[in-house]
């Protein structure tokens, strides 16, 4: 079981990210009644467009020089290899990230613009090396973007800035995909707010963490979805135990929603998400405000391909 790491971890990362990552201040979801119940947390407004540079960053920080030295690698659909790629370049090493042909052609030229090394294969190729820990085989250091201890850590930082703003919130909303934001965000959570409920968001149409809590155990999905930063058809051995424990229920949303949301967050808080940064605000909207309370949702990316985004907003 990948272990819940502790309040002074969180803490210390916080401090140490302080001139990498910014501190998103959260926004209320536009409405035309002026309701203020769900608050956003835009971490699109990151360096690189998204969450990620909280982990990535802070757990490549804590290598060694010499282990550094050797690149840093990862796999990623492409917010973890977009941080990953401005992270190599802020400590003068290169920066490999295995893909899938697929990702959004936008991630892939950011991680291109950004100094990173981007390595496309075909989807199932990225999740057999995972699977096969074929890092081992490669000379760099790698950084697993669910599983990594230092990544989860890193990641809890947001938690403090959402208690620090809005300590009485009731309610936080957090996209799943392999796991690693909400191992660190609810872990934080846990430690320095229990009473705060942890809400686990998934599409529809992979929905690996709701039907592993279904089955009791680790269960594998088939993956059609809009919301490819999540896209993850299985949840680890490892990370089954935790994710288990910290969620305290889980929200699946449509395709539609999640298309509706995208639209919603463009014309009413200007805000640019892909789809899995539409999801966690697809879920509190859906959820009935007695239920939930005052809640956040964490809109984790911005990277759609222009195409995507405009038929989105045209339809």
């Amino acid at each position: 079981m990948a272990e819940r790491p502790k309040r002074a971890e969180f803490e210390a990362a916080a401090k140490s990210l302080r001139d990498v990552v910014r501190r998103t201040q959260l926004v209320p979801l536009h409405t035309h009644h002026g309701e203020a119940d769900i608050l956003l947390k835009p971490e699109i407004h990151q360096t690189v467009g998204n969450f990620k540079i909280r982990g990535v960053f802070h757990a490549v920080s804590q290598l060694g020089a010499s282990e550094r030295a050797r690149g840093i690698s990862t796999v990623s659909a492409g917010n973890t290899a977009k941080a990953l790629a401005w992270t190599g370049r802020h400590f003068g090493v290169e920066a490999r990230s295995l893909m899938p042909e697929g990702a959004p052609r936008t991630k892939i030229e950011a991680v291109r613009a950004y100094g990173g090394t981007p390595v496309l294969v075909p989807m199932d190729e990225v999740f057999r090396f995972l699977k096969e820990r074929g890092w081992e085989d490669e000379p760099y250091a790698f950084i697993h973007p669910w599983t990594n201890r230092d990544v989860m850590i890193g990641h809890g930082s947001m938690a403090l800035e959402i208690l620090d703003e809005c300590p009485e919130v009731e309610t936080v909303f957090i996209p799943v995909g392999g796991g690693g934001l909400i191992g660190g965000v609810g872990s934080a959570l846990k430690a320095l707010a229990p009473a705060v409920r942890i809400v686990a968001v998934e599409p529809a149409g992979c929905p690996a963490l709701h039907a592993s809590l279904a089955a009791g155990r680790p269960t594998s999905v088939e993956c059609d979805t809009i919301c490819d930063g999540v896209a993850v058809p299985y949840i680890t051995d490892e990370m089954y135990p935790l994710l288990a424990e910290l969620a305290d229920d889980v929200v699946l949303v449509t395709e539609e929603a999640v298309r509706d949301t995208i639209k919603r967050l463009a014309l009413g808080n200007h805000i640019v998400a892909e789809g899995a940064g539409a999801l966690a605000t697809a879920a509190a909207i859906a959820v009935a405000p007695e239920e939930r309370g005052l809640s956040v949702a964490i809109v984790t990316g911005g990277s759609i391909d222009a195409d995507k985004l405009a038929a989105i907003l045209t339809a």
